[in-house]
């Protein structure tokens, strides 16, 4: 294929959002800054807020930014899979709508992409700069890491990043049904057992605490190993 004809042209950056109407004003505004090489379509989906959330989020939209909005909770998976079905981008990043991950660091994520050495891109906590990382998530993270090198001969240092980048082909392959944060194990197993490498890059992180909006727990690192395991042995 022909390289030029192959290289990216838009960027679709696809925001689930529960409950963030502290934050998701600025996060937005971090977004719109970034300065790329690529055209950026903004999909946000708010997932069944109750915190008024949605409304912050209608009087922000605008031609840059796609709102969805989902009447009932569902899921960051169940959010992210409605946000695929409306991006149109040739590349796909998922962000979080808290400020724990900085949009400033997306061309660092898209440099291997747009030179032609990755497909996927991963930015890794354990690699960069980090504050406030929760003792639990800390030992969490890299015992679900470990699995996941374990089970699919790879070499990942933090599975569970928010900051997932993909060429839209690699994601159109595979079949997602996760509805919560079992996203993040499906996704990569059945990446990796696509035969798509996963290509990690340093990022920095500005973990919350729970009293801060932090929403996963330790119930979601068990559904995550038991993730990591079904996608080993069931189907694509």
């Amino acid at each position: 294929m022909d390289p030029v004809s192959n290289a990216p042209r838009s960027l679709s950056v696809i925001v689930p959002v529960f409950n963030e109407r502290a934050t998701v004003a600025e996060i937005l505004r971090r977004m719109r800054r970034v300065e790329l090489p690529l055209s950026l379509e903004i999909v946000v989906v708010d997932d069944g807020s109750t915190d008024g959330s949605d409304q912050v989020l209608s009087a922000l939209q605008d031609s840059t930014v796609k709102f969805i909005r989902q009447p009932v909770n569902q899921g960051k998976g169940a959010a992210i899979r409605a946000g695929l079905r409306a991006a149109h981008g040739d590349l796909v990043l998922i962000q979080d709508a808290d400020l724990e991950y900085d949009p400033d660091e997306w061309p660092r994520l898209l440099e291997p992409i747009l030179k032609g050495k990755a497909d996927v891109v991963y930015g890794s906590r354990f690699t960069g700069a980090r504050k406030n990382m929760m003792p639990l998530h800390w030992i969490g993270n890299r015992v679900l890491s470990l699995v996941t090198n374990l089970l699919y001969a790879t070499t990942l240092s933090d599975m569970e990043t928010c900051y997932k980048l993909f060429r839209r082909s690699v994601l159109d392959g595979i079949t997602l049904r996760a509805n919560r944060f079992d996203f993040e194990p499906e996704v990569t197993a059945k990446v990796l057992r696509a035969g798509h490498r996963i290509y990690e890059v340093p990022i920095s992180y500005a973990g919350r605490e729970v009293s801060e909006g932090k929403k996963i727990t330790w119930r979601d690192g068990v559904v995550a190993l038991w993730t990591l395991v079904r996608c080993r042995v069931g189907p694509l």
